[in-house]
């Protein structure tokens, strides 16, 4: 069966251009040109995935993300944004998107980074049990019964200070629980499991996103200091060490 993508933009030729072009690539497109249109039809059947502009008028991007979020809807959303100061992207991914993609883009790298998330859902689905019943990736809960039971030990990651449950899809720094994306609640898993080991950013493209976007994107740059937004506290060491010209590392102490 073919992917379905719920394609929100206002802008008359993006939308056509990028609903033809994905159409070709095989998906089954509904184009809408606003938010609000995008939230009943995300309502009224749910797509495999969402693209949504982030300013549109009325209801914007944002605006469709927070809502659906809220609503416990968990299909990956990817943001189209003519923004491109970080503190615009880092709103996106507080919104609860999965990935942006800045304008102007090559459709390429659209088709790309929404393989990417596909496969990133499908792995989740086939690895966590009563998928359907999965949190927002705006929680790190997976289920609602996870999300009142206390961590089993013999299940969890343990590094730095810091306690992660991949099967509940929850982490803690301490006694704190940290409220992570699920972008950013894999990249930091990622670096639990390798903690001391520097990982170069092509390894962590390809293992997080399944795509390297090469040396210019600033992708993983702001995932990682979002990270560390919710992760340092005062006085503490910083866990995510940035190794200049090579990645990043998680190391203890």
């Amino acid at each position: 069966m073919p992917r379905t993508v719920l394609l929100a933009e206002d802008d008359r030729a993006i939308r056509h251009a990028l609903e033809r072009a994905l159409t070709l690539e095989g998906y089954r497109v509904t184009a809408v040109a606003d938010g609000a249109e995008a939230l009943a039809r995300a309502h009224s059947g749910r797509p495999d995935v969402l693209v949504l502009d982030v300013m549109m008028p009325g209801i914007d991007g944002l605006q469709v993300c927070r809502e659906l979020r809220a609503e416990g809807d968990a299909t990956p959303i990817l943001m189209l944004t003519a923004l491109v100061e970080t503190a615009d992207r880092i709103a996106g991914l507080d919104a609860g998107a999965d990935d942006y993609v800045v304008k102007p883009f090559d459709v390429e790298e659209v088709f790309a980074r929404l393989r990417a998330l596909l496969r990133r859902t499908d792995r989740a689905e086939a690895g966590t049990p009563n998928a359907s019943a999965a949190s927002t990736s705006t929680s790190t809960s997976a289920t609602s019964a996870d999300a009142h039971e206390e961590p089993d030990p013999a299940r969890c990651l343990e590094a730095a200070g810091l306690r992660m449950d991949p099967r509940a899809r929850r982490a803690w720094r301490g006694g704190r629980e940290l409220e992570l994306t699920r972008t950013e609640f894999e990249l930091l898993e990622l670096l639990v499991r390798n903690v001391g080991i520097v990982l170069d950013h092509s390894t962590i493209y390809d293992r997080i996103w399944g795509y390297d976007f090469g040396p210019g994107s600033k992708n993983l740059a702001v995932y990682v200091g979002y990270l560390r937004r919710k992760l340092d506290q005062p006085g503490a060491p910083q866990l995510i060490q940035t190794v200049r010209g090579v990645g990043y590392v998680l190391r203890e102490g």
